[in-house]
């Protein structure tokens, strides 16, 4: 039986079992990693305020912390979908600022909360308080604690938003391997009796 396996296709199905385990390997592998950093972010919430970072360095961002730090300039604005603290929906102003000179990282901030879109323009800036929350296009922003230019506190940022489905990408690569050899077995068993016959 052994000699009539079809070898092109066996090897094949075999590489791409093997290929479906390690990436299920590695998916657990990031699990633990992804617990790990959402443990840091929860050891974060009990530290002290610090200053605004110049820069995130690495994958080591301090979100979830304390912080505050000084607008020196607003430089542009936009505005986003987003919750006030009652869960409200309406849109999050997001400012960019600079923070020393022409040149920098400077630092985003989240102002506040409002319906209406057009809301938050006119502030000018100034020492701002709150929470650092990840930040799609930047990385991370500063959620202030209270509202500026008229605009409501935006939702704080919640560690249960932080997403670690590694555990069922795992699962799922190894259930692709189980099942990509089962279809296999079962396509050779039929295609040996044909044979026999």
């Amino acid at each position: 039986m052994i000699r009539r396996l079809p070898l092109v296709p066996t090897f094949l199905v075999l590489a791409a079992a093997a290929a479906m385990i390690a990436l299920g390997t590695w998916q657990l592998r990031r699990a633990g990693q992804k617990e790990a950093l959402i443990a840091s972010y929860q050891a974060a919430q009990g530290l002290p305020p610090t200053s605004w970072p110049t820069g995130p360095t690495g994958d080591a961002l301090p979100l979830f912390r304390r912080a505050s730090g000084m607008c020196l300039q607003p430089v542009s604005a936009k505005a986003i979908a987003g919750r006030n603290r009652r869960g409200e929906s309406g849109y999050s102003h997001l400012v960019e600022c600079r923070t020393g000179g022409l040149e920098g990282p400077g630092m985003r901030i989240d102002i506040g909360w409002s319906r209406d879109p057009r809301a938050g323009a006119g502030w000018k800036g100034g020492p701002v308080s709150g929470i650092i929350a990840p930040d799609g296009e930047r990385r991370m922003r500063l959620v202030s604690d209270s509202g500026f230019a008229g605009l409501e506190p935006s939702a704080l940022p919640d560690i249960a938003d932080v997403p670690n489905n590694h555990l069922s990408y795992a699962f799922q690569w190894f259930a692709f391997a189980a099942l990509a050899l089962l279809i296999y077995v079962l396509a050779l068993r039929s295609k040996l009796r044909e044979a026999g016959r």
